[in-house]
């Protein structure tokens, strides 16, 4: 499905997310479309290892690296500079991308299948509350979207905090 340039939604760490291939235009354009989202904005990479992160975070302060492997895996998404290492439709007007290392076993084995970072953005359109179930994600986009992965959210009640490399929580 990804690599026929598909959508998928699936669990995350709280909410169910909409991902696909990050180099593929057209679905992110499809999930920006589903979410009524402006391509501005940006997206999310998450990844199954911070292996597969590594060649956004390669050239970072040893103590920015740590600080990142430390919050690692889990419900911590970091801004990093992309140094034009991503597509434009990914990072958006921004000059840094939002990255996680997932803790939650499905999307962790989703993205290691896949060998790379995937688009992960909460599943709902945008104003409307994030899915945590399957069916809410059925009722957001219908047959819009093709392929539910199976499983369920984990446990974190809320989606993962946003930080900047200076430390400052810009969603809690």
């Amino acid at each position: 499905m990804l690599a026929s340039g598909g959508v998928v939604a699936c669990p995350t760490e709280a909410v169910w997310g909409l991902s696909c291939d990050p180099d593929s235009e057209s679905a992110v354009a499809h999930i920006l479309d589903l979410k009524q989202r402006p391509v501005e904005k940006g997206l999310i990479l998450v990844a199954g290892s911070e292996s597969q992160l590594a060649f956004l975070l390669h050239d970072l302060p040893p103590a920015q690296r740590n600080m990142l492997s430390e919050s690692w895996p889990g419900g911590n998404t970091w801004l990093v500079p992309h140094q034009n290492r991503i597509q434009p439709w990914v990072h958006g007007a921004h000059d840094t991308v939002a990255v996680r290392v997932t803790d939650h076993p499905g999307l962790r084995q989703l993205c290691r299948a896949w060998g790379g970072p995937l688009v992960s953005t909460s599943a709902n359109p945008a104003g409307a509350q994030p899915a945590r179930a399957a069916f809410q994600v059925h009722r957001y986009f219908g047959d819009d979207l093709v392929h539910i992965f199976p499983g369920s959210v984990g446990r974190n009640a809320r989606p993962s905090q946003i930080r900047d490399l200076a430390g400052n929580i810009l969603r809690a």
